[in-house]
């Protein structure tokens, strides 16, 4: 099982500080979704071409990947079209430098199920594909918004004409937002599924809390023991959004946690 963590837990952290609490805890790797107060990975000091070497190296050094970068291109969204597969088009670019083999990409940026063009996003979202195939790059779509019903995601991405496809799975958005069981989701894209978000919440005062793993209502644990069973050999990564709220738990703390909960599932 390989794990890694979102940089959304952790927004105020050097990348060294990053890449040191991932290999003393036993991390794979780490997806990138911005650091500091630069969100746009293509924009981030590390990556630049004075500075991409030396990263390189480093990852490499302390045995981590970067299984994913994580764009907020909205591939649904009329008025944000261009953008977005401008958007696409840096993280495929800045993913093929790095030898990455995903970016994350959205119908919209909002979690709850409602708004975005499904038409408009399949149409993006090939052209989006046709350009990763070329640069050996495959742009994941995640369970988010319209898409946290995967009746509705399959039907969608079954009529895009690529191979250079693949689905993102975020456990939490497809449970508390489609309360879907974890069968269906994964009898409806768990062929197509290549990374897989992990966080835990639970309902309170009407809307979701999120809480450490083990802690909410999340079937986190049917999920990993679920898609272990079918053979997936992706990446669970841990999205704790202390960027949006920043009186979330300390990253120190629930990276610890996260770790050790998910480790014990398989022992």
């Amino acid at each position: 099982m390989k794990l890694s963590f979102s940089t959304l837990a952790c927004p105020n952290w050097t990348f060294g500080e990053i890449t040191s609490a991932a290999k003393d805890l036993g991390y794979d790797g780490i997806e990138i979704r911005g650091m500091g107060d630069e969100l746009y990975a293509p924009k981030l000091k590390i990556f630049d071409d004075a500075h991409l070497t030396e990263t390189r190296s480093k990852l490499d050094a302390l045995g981590l990947s970067l299984p994913i970068l994580s764009s907020g291109a909205t591939l649904g969204v009329y008025s944000k079209k261009d953008d977005a597969i401008k958007e696409s088009s840096d993280y495929i670019a800045l993913a093929q430098k790095l030898g990455v083999p995903y970016i994350r990409v959205l119908i919209t940026a909002d979690a709850f199920p409602n708004g975005g063009d499904t038409e408009l996003f399949r149409k993006s979202y090939l052209t989006v594909c046709r350009e990763g195939e070329r640069a050996g790059v495959t742009p994941l779509v995640e369970t988010n918004g319209l898409f946290a019903d995967t009746t509705l995601l399959k039907k969608v991405f079954e009529s895009i004409d690529s191979e250079n496809k693949g689905i993102l799975w975020d456990v939490n958005h497809t449970f508390r937002y489609n309360s879907e069981p974890v069968a269906e989701t994964l009898k409806n894209i768990g062929a197509y599924i290549r990374h897989v978000h992990i966080k835990d919440s639970l309902i309170e005062k009407g809307k979701p809390s999120y809480k450490l793993l083990g802690y909410g209502d999340i079937p986190v644990k049917t999920a990993v023991q679920k898609l272990n069973a079918s053979g997936y050999m992706g990446y669970y990564s841990l999205e704790w959004v202390k960027r949006w709220q920043s009186d979330l738990e300390a990253e120190g703390i629930v990276f610890a946690h996260t770790i050790k909960y998910l480790k014990e599932l398989t022992t």
